[in-house]
């Protein structure tokens, strides 16, 4: 604003050289540019053309014939100001223009006081606002689309942190903050900015300054967003510097594609080979390809039509249409004077000669509403933001021998090899699986996508802290053979995942506590923020304090923290098979069988004559059909619809019964019974007991901090012997640890166990510095070893579980023992030997009295008295009761009531008796019987 009150200053010579120029049969658009400039040449050319074209079609204007003035800034902010304001004085209703963003801020008040549109196409600062600028127009996408296309770019090939070399003026400055911004929302970021003096001021001996501190920064990825005189040098320099070999990116924004359009001889290849750069895409069509043909003859191919030549085409054509709409509406083209302008103080000012456009409001609002298909394409405007829609760029790499398109990008679909006229017609899709872009040939000429970062002060080793831990060698440890060396399950994993890095990593251990007692692993991570390391290898948990000091990598070891205590288990109960169900329940369940079977013998009664009978018979078979139905083995079958319904009703609550007692007696006689109260974290933390926990360990600050337990609960234990004394002694109730430690402990302590789930889930990995590409590259290095199995087989050799001895045998078995069931066998055996004496007392009666009748009928048949006539022998006495015993009890009272129906027959009759009792085949023996009995 100070360089615009200075210009003020000198409007009286402006107004004593003015040219009155109101025509009713002209319309007057001023613009702006550079000359001697590749884009300034190319604009005159182009508006030149555009204004010849105009002025050829009477129906564009309505006869009135449209001038076009051009002021030639000359590389100067303040001319540029001057020739503004010269316009402003010959009463134009629009300008092209300015050429720079610098100016743009400044002029853009003077458009909005004097209601004069301002177009420009390379005046592109994302932060030329529409609020604050109402009247100015960027007829061509602002950087912001550019940086977005850059981000994409860099996203696509993987790299997370970028170089910034760009030129320290408004627009620049503004172009590289969006693209800071766009990167922090792909989770990048720009890691150093190297700005350069505006042009023509920098020399290259600034520009080495800044690329010598370039070099030494990390990234690899170097974004030039300037003008192209700067920018060539800034690849010269570079070149030099060797920092255009194999390892680098270079990125330049559309300045160096315009150049390779308008003037490629003046590219050198050598300097520029495997940039890549962004030009502002433009649809083809037959139109534009006729304009390119008639560009050789207006300018007898002295120089090239770059996109800023058809931009500035289309602006014409913009004004022109927006124009013609005004008069076609009635509107004439007028100026007044601003009284504001008037009041100097007494200062001899010539501002009566800036005047006010009263039409500008409405041709600022055609421009909006333009829709027509130029030589870009279809020109339109978005209504909020005023952009125009669908920005799109062409990706080129640099060739030896010129360039070569690599791709698109596209604010609809993001990167592709498909024009952004095919995507248009189809759904967007900017998912990271739909980019896509052809092979780059790289700085250096290789094709190997470059790693994009370097090692700071790469001259010395990768300086790696790792725990010198006093217990649970196998993790990590000084060699027994070489103090100096380090070993164990962490270096192993470390170690493989350098050999799979791309690229050498010089490092060296160094390790960090006493040896006395495990350091703690805080402060060892934090000394990665200290400068002290470069990095931690070990068993590092990753846990939220720790990343917010470092960057960790893929986990290499899954972790979680679990409680551990004594495994003593109580004895098993020999009445086992009662605890499923309450005394209640059992009472309950057997009533039912009794009322199930009477309300089944009341249904059943009068029809069926399985339920009829003598009482004692019923009685018998309602009992027995009761108890029956719980194993479905009943006899009797049910004839009636409500006694099968019933039945049915039964069986479905007997299955439920039977399931039910089986799945709890299951889990009763397999769970494992502990003599502590202890189940999990939950029931730990409610009570009072004592918990120990490694020294060293995150458990400690979990504990206090996660779930607020007092710290006079908290133990230190230094090692697996401590944490074994401390259970088996009960200074401490349960031990929390992490799972690998505990599982390394329990391997050589059998008598403890882990009770609950794990009540976290982290994992082990190494640390490295904040946004350091190291980690990522580790985490894919890990990830392979965890595919080809390697990862498997170096936690196989350290930490492979060794059982103990004792966990094969018959105490710490799972299988269901007989000590459990004793008392159901026993009380099956009483119940089976109390019912054999029953039976054998019931037979041995029976016996008795079948004999006494037998021998009673034999004295009467011989007419003798009656005599207790006993067998001279025991065995036969045995053998009788056996054979006895051995038939069927209908049989020996068929036979004692046949011997009382004999004792009265003759010996004829006995026989046919017996052949009608007994059947033919039983005659000889009834014969035999009956003479014996005679």
């Amino acid at each position: 604003m100070n360089l615009l009150c200075r210009v003020l200053l000198s409007m009286f010579i402006i107004g004593s050289f003015a040219v009155d120029t109101r025509n009713q049969g002209v319309v007057n658009i001023g613009a702006i540019f550079t000359l001697r400039s590749i884009n300034g040449r190319v604009a005159k050319i182009a508006m030149d053309a555009a204004v010849q074209d105009v002025n050829s079609n009477p129906n564009i204007l309505r006869g009135r014939r449209l001038n076009l003035f051009v002021h030639d800034s000359n590389y100067s902010s303040f001319m540029s100001i001057i020739g503004t304001l010269r316009f402003m004085e010959i009463d134009t209703v629009a300008v092209i223009g300015p050429q720079g963003s610098v100016l743009a801020h400044i002029v853009s008040h003077l458009a909005n006081e004097l209601h004069i549109p301002m177009l420009s196409f390379t005046a592109l600062d994302p932060s030329l606002s529409p609020l604050q600028y109402p009247y100015f127009f960027q007829t061509a996408p602002s950087d912001l689309y550019l940086m977005k296309a850059i981000v994409d770019m860099v996203d696509y090939f993987g790299y997370k942190e970028v170089t910034a070399v760009y030129t320290d003026d408004d627009q620049c400055r503004s172009g590289i903050i969006k693209l800071g911004e766009k990167l922090a929302e792909k989770q990048c970021k720009i890691s150093y900015k190297a700005p350069v003096l505006p042009e023509p001021l920098p020399t290259r001996k600034d520009i080495e300054i800044a690329l010598l501190k370039v070099r030494s920064m990390e990234s690899r990825v170097i974004v030039v967003h300037t003008y192209p005189k700067t920018g060539f040098t800034i690849f010269d320099v570079a070149r030099d510097l060797g920092m255009m070999t194999s390892g680098y990116v270079w990125i330049a924004t559309t300045w160096l594609s315009s150049v390779l359009d308008s003037n490629p001889s003046s590219v050198n290849s050598s300097s520029a080979l495997g940039v890549l750069t962004l030009r502002l895409h433009t649809t083809d069509s037959p139109r534009k390809q006729a304009f390119e043909s008639r560009w050789n003859k207006l300018t007898n191919s002295s120089i090239g039509l770059n996109p800023y030549g058809l931009y500035a085409y289309d602006t014409v054509w913009i004004i022109a249409y927006a124009v013609q709409k005004f008069l076609s509406e009635g509107g004439k083209i007028s100026f007044s004077n601003d009284s504001s302008l008037s009041a100097t103080g007494g200062h001899t000012l010539n501002l009566k000669a800036l005047n006010i456009f009263d039409g500008g409001e409405k041709i600022l609002g055609n421009i909006l509403q333009s829709n027509f298909t130029g030589l870009t394409g279809p020109v339109a405007f978005r209504s909020d933001d005023r952009s125009p829609k669908n920005p799109s760029y062409d990706i080129i790499n640099v060739m030896v021998t010129g360039y070569k398109q690599i791709g698109y990008w596209s604010n609809h679909s993001g990167l592709s090899i498909v024009t952004p006229e095919t995507l248009l017609k189809k759904p967007g899709n900017i998912s990271r699986l739909n980019q896509r872009l052809k092979n780059v040939v790289w700085p250096g000429g290789t094709t190997r996508r470059p790693r994009g970062w370097v090692l700071p002060n790469s001259e010395r080793p990768l300086r790696i802290g790792v725990p010198n831990r006093a217990s649970y060698k196998d993790i990590i440890s000084k060699s027994n053979d070489n103090a100096s060396n380090i070993e164990g399950y962490s270096v192993d994993v470390f170690v493989a995942a350098v050999k799979l890095l791309p690229y050498p990593l010089p490092y060296e251990f160094i390790l960090f506590g006493d040896d006395r007692e495990n350091p703690s692993y805080n402060q060892l991570v934090a000394q990665i923020r200290a400068n002290v390391f470069d990095a931690v290898v070990g068993d590092i948990a990753i846990v939220t304090n720790r990343t917010r000091m470092a960057d960790f990598t893929q986990p290499y070891i899954e972790s979680g923290l679990v409680v551990v205590v004594p495994a003593r288990r109580l004895n098993s109960s020999a009445w086992a098979f009662f605890q499923p169900f309450t005394l209640s329940m059992w009472l309950v369940t057997a009533v039912f069988f009794f009322v199930v079977g009477a309300v089944i013998w009341i249904l059943e009664h009068r029809t069926n004559d399985e339920f009829r009978g003598p009482p004692r018979k019923q009685l018998a078979t309602v009992l027995w059909f009761s108890f029956s139905t719980m194993f479905f083995a009943h006899r009797e079958n049910t004839a009636s619809t409500l006694g099968r319904m019933v039945l049915l009703i039964w069986f479905f609550v007997v299955f439920i019964l039977t399931s039910s007692y089986t799945a709890s007696l299951t889990s009763i006689l397999t769970v494992q019974q502990l003599s502590t109260p202890i189940t999990g974290i939950e029931s730990l933390v409610v009570s009072n007991l004592l918990i120990g926990f490694q020294i060293g360990s995150f458990a400690e600050n979990y504990l206090r901090d996660e779930l607020n337990v007092p710290t006079s609960r908290l133990r230190q234990l230094g090692s697996p012997e401590e944490y074994a004394d401390a259970l088996e002694r009960g200074h401490v109730a349960a031990v929390v640890d992490e799972r690998p430690y505990v599982e390394l402990f329990l391997s050589e302590h059998c008598k403890f166990q882990i009770v609950g789930q794990e009540f976290t889930k982290s994992g082990w990995g190494f640390a490295f510095p904040r946004d350091s590409p190291l980690a990522v590259d580790m985490s894919t290095a890990i990830l392979t070893l965890s595919e080809n199995g390697k990862l498997q087989e170096i936690h196989d050799k350290w930490l492979k579980r060794r059982f103990c001895s004792s966990q094969n045998s018959e105490e710490d078995s799972d299988q269901l023992q007989l000590r459990s069931f004793w008392g159901l066998f026993l009380v099956c055996g009483v119940v089976c030997f109390l019912a054999l004496v029953l039976y054998w007392c019931l037979t041995l009666h029976s016996f008795r009295r079948f004999n006494r009748h037998s021998v009673n009928l034999s004295n009467e048949d011989v007419d003798q008295p009656a005599l207790s006539i006993r067998p001279t022998k025991t065995s036969e006495h045995i053998r009788r009761f056996l054979s006895y015993a051995d038939e069927k009890a209908d049989i020996s009272k068929n036979k004692l009531k046949r011997k009382q129906m004999e004792s009265g027959m003759s010996s004829s009759r006995r026989i046919d008796f017996t052949r009608r009792y007994y059947g033919s085949k039983r005659i000889q023996a009834a014969t035999i019987s009956s003479v014996r009995y005679c």
